[in-house]
C-alpha cells in the first residue's frame, strides 16, 4: 500500500476529485494532439507529404510515420519516469504538455512536399518523434497523480479519469477534423487540415493553467520527506520489477492495438473499402469515443468493489469476441451499422479494461520507481503493438483482400493480453 503523507511533507493538498479532473483534462489535450495526426495520416498526409507513390503506398508510408511517434515513447517513458520519480510527478506533466503542444502547432505550420520537397516528410517525422517522446511520459504521470491522491477505496474510480482522456482526446480530435472536413475537398486539402493542429495552442494554454494549480502527489511528497527517493529509478524499476513491466506491456497490448485500429485505421477502411462517407465515418468515431468517456469511470468504480483483475480481464475477453461481429457490420457499408460496430468495440467492449488500467498497472510497482515502471511497461506495449497496428492492418488487407486477416490479428493480441493480465500482481478481489 502507498505510504501515507505526513502532515509536514507538503503544503496545500488538492482534493482527489480535482486532481482526477486535472489529469483528465490534461490527458485529453495531449491525446488530442497525438491523435489528430492519426486522422490526418488517414485522410490527407498521403497526398500532401507522399505524392510520388501509389495511393496504397502513400497510405502505408503515412501510417508508418504515424507509427514512428511510438518509437520515441519508450525514451520518453524512461526520461520522464526517471525525473518523475526523482523530482516529482507534477513538474514532468507540465514539461510533457509543452513539448507536445509545440510539436503539434509546428505541424500545422509545416510546408508540404510541393513546397519544400523531401524535407517535408522528414520534418513531419521529426515532429512526430517529439510528440511520441512527450506522450511517453504523459500517461504514467497523469495516472499516478490521480491514483496517488485517491483513498484506497477510490483508486479504481479516480484512476479511470486519465484513461478517459484518450477517448475524450479522440472525440475532440475527430470533431475538429469533422468540422474541417465540411469544407470543400479543395479547401480541406489546401489549408483546412491545418486548423485542428493550430487550435492546439489554445488547448495547451488551458491545460497548463489547470496543471499548475494542483499539488504534488502525496505519495511522492512522503518519499521526499523520508529522503527515500531513488537515485536511478528507471534502472531500479527494470532491475526490481522487470516481470511486472513485461506483464503490463502484454496486458495493455490489445487495448492499444484496438484503440488505434478504431481511431486511425477504420476511418480509412470505412471510406475506401466499405464506401462510407468520410464525414459519417468521423462522426461514428466521435460518438463511440463520447460513449467510452462515460463508461470508463463506471468500470473503474466497479473495480473498487469487485477487484481490478476480474474487471480488466472481462474487457479483454469482450474485445476478442466483438471484433468479428464489428467487421461484419462495417462491411455492409451502412453508416448506422458502422457506428454500431464502433460502439460495440470502442465504446463498450474496451471499457472494462480501459477503466481499470490506471489503478491496476500503477499499483503493481513500488512508489519510489512507480512512474518509471508503469511508463516503461506502457510505452513498451505501445511500440510492440499500437505503433504499427494501422500499418499491419493495411498490409494484411492489401495481401488478403479480406477483413478476416485483421480479425485474426486482433483476436491474437487479445489472447496475449488475457494471459498477461492473469499473472499481473494483485488479488482477484478487492485490493484494499
Amino acid at each position: 500500500m502507498s505510504p501515507t503523507q505526513p502532515p509536514e511533507a507538503s503544503g496545500r493538498v488538492t482534493s482527489p476529485l480535482r486532481v482526477a479532473m486535472a489529469s483528465f483534462i490534461g490527458t485529453t489535450v495531449e491525446f488530442y494532439d497525438f491523435l489528430i495526426y492519426g486522422t490526418a495520416a488517414a485522410l490527407v498526409f498521403p497526398k500532401l507529404f507522399f505524392p510520388n507513390v501509389s495511393p496504397a503506398s502513400g497510405l502505408l508510408l503515412s501510417f508508418a510515420t504515424f507509427g514512428v511517434g511510438f518509437v520515441a515513447r519508450p525514451l520518453g517513458g524512461i526520461v520522464f519516469g526517471h525525473f518523475g520519480d526523482r523530482l516529482g510527478r507534477k513538474r514532468m506533466l507540465v514539461y510533457s504538455l509543452l513539448i507536445m503542444g509545440g510539436a503539434t502547432v509546428l505541424m500545422g505550420l509545416l510546408p508540404t512536399y510541393s513546397h519544400i520537397g523531401l524535407a517535408a516528410p522528414i520534418l513531419l517525422t521529426v515532429l512526430r518523434l517529439a510528440q511520441g517522446f512527450a506522450v511517453g511520459g504523459e500517461w504514467g504521470g497523469a495516472t499516478l497523480m490521480a491514483v496517488e491522491h485517491a483513498s484506497a477505496d477510490r483508486k479504481g474510480l479516480y484512476g479511470a479519469f486519465p484513461q478517459m482522456g484518450a477517448p475524450a482526446g479522440t472525440a475532440t480530435a475527430t470533431l475538429a477534423f469533422y468540422l474541417a472536413s465540411l469544407l470543400s475537398d479543395e479547401q480541406f486539402t489546401a489549408w483546412g487540415w491545418r486548423i485542428p493542429f493550430l487550435a492546439s495552442a489554445v488547448l495547451i494554454a488551458i491545460g497548463l493553467v489547470i496543471r499548475l494549480s494542483i499539488s504534488e502527489s502525496p505519495d511522492f511528497d512522503a518519499l521526499r520527506h523520508r529522503s527515500a527517493v531513488a537515485r536511478m529509478p528507471a534502472a531500479a524499476a527494470v532491475r526490481k520489477h522487470w516481470k511486472q513491466i513485461l506483464l503490463v506491456a502484454g496486458a495493455y497490448l490489445s487495448q492499444g492495438v484496438f484503440a488505434y485500429i478504431c481511431v486511425a485505421y477504420l476511418v480509412s477502411y470505412g471510406t475506401t473499402v466499405a464506401g462510407i462517407d468520410r464525414t459519417e465515418a468521423l462522426l461514428g468515431v466521435f460518438i463511440a469515443a463520447v460513449v467510452a468517456v462515460a463508461t470508463y469511470p463506471l468500470f473503474g468504480a466497479l473495480s473498487d468493489t469487485y477487484g481490478r483483475k476480474p474487471v480488466f480481464l472481462t474487457g479483454v475477453v469482450l474485445m476478442g469476441i466483438s471484433v468479428a461481429p464489428a467487421f461484419a457490420l462495417i462491411n455492409t457499408g451502412n453508416p448506422t451499422l458502422f457506428l454500431a460496430a464502433l460502439l460495440l468495440v470502442f465504446g463498450l467492449a474496451m471499457a472494462p479494461a480501459a477503466g481499470v488500467t490506471g489503478s491496476l498497472f500503477s499499483l503493481a510497482f513500488d512508489t519510489d520507481v512507480r512512474y518509471s515502471g508503469v511508463s516503461i511497461g506502457y510505452t513498451l506495449s505501445q511500440v510492440l503493438g499500437s505503433a504499427f497496428a494501422p500499418t499491419i492492418a493495411t498490409a494484411l488487407y492489401a495481401a488478403t483482400k479480406t477483413s478476416n486477416s485483421i480479425v485474426a490479428y486482433l483476436v491474437a493480441v487479445s489472447v496475449i493480453s488475457a494471459v498477461s493480465a492473469c499473472f499481473l500482481p494483485g488479488r482477484w478481489r478487492q485490493d484494499f
